[in-house]
């Protein structure tokens, strides 16, 4: 056993992972996960939340898997939390008085969030159609999105007599698009479609429908074949600096960067630049 495996959590066998409330397939490096419950427009459930969150716990462990494609079935990204499955037992908890269930729920959907970008691994959301809701912010959380002319990118809050707060969005929306656009959208809980995400710097392509999923995997597979060691911490100093000023921001970085030329990778690159080839990056 290598020294570096006592210190780290076992190991889960991705090949072989067979979650039960959404899909999940594994080719080469590159992981795609489908929310599928198209009947529904594929909503959120307790038990999904949770599973998700415990999935991107496990990537950080994962050295197989590198890039991650975040997609949903049937023509839909995600329509939120499952009005019956999540939003009546929320009801029937503010009824009850019990703000300990209700705190340990929001929580519970915050830490998806966390694992998302505390995993290593660059994720793509693939949105097409309705993305609303906590699908809108798992798009959100991802560090790239894809999308579609036709999808809807709401954040729904509001419309439920909530606070556009919620999940990170007062967060990092205003990071995406800015602060106007996303006070508008929290404030407003209306839609706007792919046309308007793309230019407000919420999607960064618009694909056709039939060749989203496909052009998300490609720019995953291209990530994935790229210096991954240093795509891990890239991801780890763009979450770590908001919280930083500029003097802070630039040490954090001088520290992450010296890191990465200790890497094979570093001189696998200088190599083939001198050679005049591509470089074959492996991850270390």
């Amino acid at each position: 056993m290598k020294t570096q495996d006592l210190f780290a959590p076992a190991n889960v066998d991705f090949t072989r992972f067979e979650p039960k409330h959404f899909g999940w397939r594994l080719d080469g490096k590159v992981a795609t996960i489908t929310l599928n419950r198209p009947e529904r427009k594929n909503p959120l459930t307790f038990e999904s939340y949770a599973e998700l969150r415990d999935t991107f716990r496990n990537l950080t462990y994962a050295d197989n898997v590198k890039t991650i494609v975040v997609n949903g079935a049937g023509g839909n990204f995600c329509s939120g939390g499952d009005v019956h499955e999540i939003i009546g037992p929320l009801v029937k908890l503010q009824e009850e008085g019990d703000m300990g269930g209700l705190l340990a729920f929001c929580r519970m959907t915050g830490d998806l969030v966390k694992a998302m970008r505390k995993c290593p691994q660059p994720i793509i959301a693939a949105v097409d159609g309705i993305c609303a809701g906590a699908g809108a912010i798992v798009a959100m959380a991802s560090d790239l999105r894809y999308g579609t002319a036709t999808s809807k990118v709401a954040f729904l809050f509001v419309r439920v007599g909530l606070a556009g707060a919620d999940m990170g969005a007062c967060n990092m929306l205003p990071r995406i698009i800015g602060s106007g656009r996303a006070s508008e959208l929290l404030y407003t809980g209306r839609a706007i479609d792919g046309t308007e995400a793309q230019n407000w710097g919420f999607f960064n392509k618009l694909c056709a429908s039939d060749t989203l999923l496909s052009e998300a995997q490609a720019l995953a597979r291209s990530i994935a074949d790229g210096p991954t060691f240093a795509h891990a911490m890239t991801k780890s100093c763009l979450h770590q600096e908001w919280a930083m000023g500029i003097d802070d921001a630039i040490e954090a970085e001088a520290q992450a960067q010296s890191i990465c030329m200790q890497t094979l990778d570093f001189g696998r690159a200088y190599r083939a630049f001198a050679a005049k080839q591509k470089p074959v990056f492996e991850g270390n």
